[in-house]
């Protein structure tokens, strides 16, 4: 499988894609600029020489020509940059992983995108793809070091079962990290807002705290 990162520039984007590759997948980084895509894949190759990673690097357009396509620009941009490749990701699994934040004094505040999540905002740009939310509250650091383990429960959301499905078989390759289906795509907003609470753990105690469940089976 063919996964394409839009805004892969950033440390959510850029972690996620040395952590796919890790695993096996084929990883086309994509950003406005490709030289800058370039350069992010570079640095992801240079500091894991001995790893076999499948990456390139492309434009947004030539990224979501990819089979299944992530989000991962900052959240104020993600369903423009879903909007500008709709004809490319007409009919495929879209994960979006954005969470609404602001930064108040010292605290971190969740924000209410015009659809109620950031997720929606995304399906409502590209109505023919089948969007998933996922992977919102795993630490972009921990996610991008690929000696370390990085723990935690993904909480997914979509109307759509496909897009479920495909986003649990992905998550579900990464070691130490558990899908779990979270419902329709309305749970979305509640899940991308408990983003700030986290943050705000990790700014209390100086750590990255990261989602676990309790008392959930998945055979």
């Amino acid at each position: 499988m063919q996964i394409g990162i839009l805004g892969a520039t950033g440390p959510a984007g850029s972690g996620l894609a040395g952590r796919l590759a890790s695993v096996g997948f084929d990883v086309v980084v994509g950003s406005r600029s490709k030289y800058r895509a370039l350069e992010v894949c570079d640095t992801i190759t240079e500091r894991w020489p001995d790893r076999q990673l499948s990456i390139s690097a492309a434009d947004n357009s030539g990224a979501a020509d990819a089979d299944v396509v992530v989000i991962a620009t900052p959240w104020d941009a993600a369903a423009g940059t879903a909007a500008s490749v709709a004809r490319q990701l007409q009919g495929k699994v879209v994960i979006s992983m954005a969470n609404a934040l602001a930064k108040v004094g010292s605290e971190f505040q969740p924000l209410v995108p015009p659809r109620g999540s950031v997720a929606a905002s995304v399906q409502a740009a590209v109505p023919k793809s089948r969007v998933a939310a996922a992977l919102h509250h795993v630490p972009a650091k921990e996610l991008g070091d690929l000696d370390e383990p990085v723990v935690s429960d993904v909480l997914i959301c979509s109307d759509h079962p496909a897009a479920t499905a495909t986003a649990v078989d992905i998550v579900g390759k990464i070691p130490d990290l558990r899908p779990l289906d979270a419902g329709q795509l309305s749970n979305a907003a509640p899940i991308e807002a408990f983003a700030a609470v986290l943050l705000q753990l990790n700014v209390r105690y100086k750590t990255r705290a990261a989602v676990k469940f309790t008392g959930i089976d998945v055979g």
